[in-house]
Protein backbone atom coordinates (compact mmCIF):
# COMPACT_ATOMS: atom_id res chain seq x y z
CA UNK A 1 0.00 0.00 0.00
CA UNK A 2 1.33 3.12 -1.39
CA UNK A 3 1.57 6.09 1.14
CA UNK A 4 -1.66 8.42 1.81
CA UNK A 5 -0.24 11.52 0.36
CA UNK A 6 0.56 12.03 -2.78
CA UNK A 7 2.94 15.70 -3.05
CA UNK A 8 2.55 15.39 -7.05
CA UNK A 9 -1.09 15.08 -7.32
CA UNK A 10 -1.23 18.45 -4.98
CA UNK A 11 -1.39 20.96 -7.43
CA UNK A 12 -4.33 19.35 -9.33
CA UNK A 13 -5.77 18.55 -6.24
CA UNK A 14 -5.51 22.61 -5.46
CA UNK A 15 -6.43 23.33 -9.45
CA UNK A 16 -9.81 21.20 -8.99
CA UNK A 17 -11.14 23.00 -5.81
CA UNK A 18 -10.99 26.48 -7.63
CA UNK A 19 -12.83 24.75 -10.41
CA UNK A 20 -15.57 22.71 -8.52
CA UNK A 21 -18.41 21.23 -10.48
CA UNK A 22 -21.66 23.55 -9.92
CA UNK A 23 -22.74 20.17 -7.80
CA UNK A 24 -19.91 19.83 -5.88
CA UNK A 25 -19.74 23.41 -5.05
CA UNK A 26 -23.69 22.76 -3.89
CA UNK A 27 -22.76 19.78 -1.69
CA UNK A 28 -19.85 22.13 -0.30
CA UNK A 29 -21.02 25.73 0.26
CA UNK A 30 -24.86 24.33 1.51
CA UNK A 31 -23.82 21.25 3.59
CA UNK A 32 -20.68 19.27 4.08
CA UNK A 33 -18.87 22.87 4.54
CA UNK A 34 -20.67 23.51 7.85
CA UNK A 35 -21.08 20.15 8.49
CA UNK A 36 -20.47 18.83 12.32
CA UNK A 37 -17.75 16.99 11.15
CA UNK A 38 -15.14 18.10 9.09
CA UNK A 39 -14.64 17.53 5.76
CA UNK A 40 -11.59 17.97 3.18
CA UNK A 41 -12.37 18.99 -0.50
CA UNK A 42 -10.28 17.33 -3.34
CA UNK A 43 -8.57 15.54 -0.59
CA UNK A 44 -5.14 13.26 -2.17
CA UNK A 45 -5.14 9.74 -1.44
CA UNK A 46 -2.89 8.15 -2.79
CA UNK A 47 -2.86 7.58 -6.65
CA UNK A 48 -6.48 9.47 -6.10
CA UNK A 49 -8.06 12.59 -5.34
CA UNK A 50 -11.27 12.19 -3.67
CA UNK A 51 -13.97 14.68 -3.90
CA UNK A 52 -14.81 15.21 -0.08
CA UNK A 53 -13.57 13.52 2.54
CA UNK A 54 -13.88 13.11 6.33
CA UNK A 55 -10.77 11.71 7.91
CA UNK A 56 -12.61 11.21 11.19
CA UNK A 57 -15.40 9.08 9.55
CA UNK A 58 -13.12 7.37 7.65
CA UNK A 59 -15.54 8.56 4.50
CA UNK A 60 -15.04 9.59 0.74
CA UNK A 61 -17.97 11.20 -1.00
CA UNK A 62 -17.72 10.52 -4.55
CA UNK A 63 -20.00 12.77 -7.01
CA UNK A 64 -20.43 11.07 -10.42
CA UNK A 65 -21.37 12.82 -13.77
CA UNK A 66 -22.81 10.49 -16.44
CA UNK A 67 -19.31 9.58 -17.98
CA UNK A 68 -19.09 6.81 -14.81
CA UNK A 69 -21.64 5.09 -16.24
CA UNK A 70 -20.00 4.47 -19.13
CA UNK A 71 -18.36 0.75 -19.10
CA UNK A 72 -14.64 1.53 -18.82
CA UNK A 73 -15.16 4.35 -16.40
CA UNK A 74 -17.20 1.96 -14.18
CA UNK A 75 -14.66 -0.27 -14.01
CA UNK A 76 -12.16 2.31 -13.05
CA UNK A 77 -14.35 3.35 -10.43
CA UNK A 78 -14.13 -0.15 -9.41
CA UNK A 79 -10.84 -0.22 -9.22
CA UNK A 80 -10.46 3.51 -6.92
CA UNK A 81 -13.33 2.36 -4.72
CA UNK A 82 -11.27 -1.07 -3.69
CA UNK A 83 -7.56 1.08 -3.42
CA UNK A 84 -9.29 3.30 -0.88
CA UNK A 85 -10.79 0.78 0.83
CA UNK A 86 -7.48 -0.81 1.77
CA UNK A 87 -6.94 1.87 3.81
CA UNK A 88 -10.24 1.08 6.06
CA UNK A 89 -12.32 4.15 4.29
CA UNK A 90 -15.62 3.68 2.83
CA UNK A 91 -16.81 5.41 0.00
CA UNK A 92 -20.07 6.22 -1.15
CA UNK A 93 -21.14 7.22 -4.63
CA UNK A 94 -23.87 10.19 -5.55
CA UNK A 95 -24.66 10.89 -8.91
CA UNK A 96 -24.97 14.46 -10.09
CA UNK A 97 -28.02 14.81 -10.76
CA UNK A 98 -29.17 13.65 -7.47
CA UNK A 99 -27.58 16.46 -5.43
CA UNK A 100 -30.07 18.88 -8.08
CA UNK A 101 -32.68 16.55 -7.86
CA UNK A 102 -32.96 15.47 -4.58
CA UNK A 103 -30.55 17.65 -2.83
CA UNK A 104 -32.27 16.71 0.81
CA UNK A 105 -32.30 13.39 0.28
CA UNK A 106 -27.98 13.37 -0.51
CA UNK A 107 -28.01 15.20 2.68
CA UNK A 108 -29.67 12.78 4.74
CA UNK A 109 -27.82 9.75 3.00
CA UNK A 110 -24.34 11.42 3.53
CA UNK A 111 -25.51 12.54 7.03
CA UNK A 112 -27.00 8.55 7.95
CA UNK A 113 -23.31 7.33 6.34
CA UNK A 114 -21.47 9.83 8.43
CA UNK A 115 -22.97 8.43 11.51
CA UNK A 116 -23.08 4.60 10.67
CA UNK A 117 -19.47 5.22 9.82
CA UNK A 118 -18.83 6.63 13.51
CA UNK A 119 -20.64 3.93 15.34
CA UNK A 120 -18.35 1.69 13.78
CA UNK A 121 -15.54 2.92 14.40
CA UNK A 122 -16.42 3.60 18.13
Amino acid sequence: MQSKHNKQLVPLAKQLRKEMTKEERHLWYDFLRGYPVRFSRQKVLGKYIADFYSAEAKLVIELDGSQHYEEDEMQKDADRTAFLEGYGLTVIRIPNNEVGRNFRGVCEYIDSAVKQSLRQLR
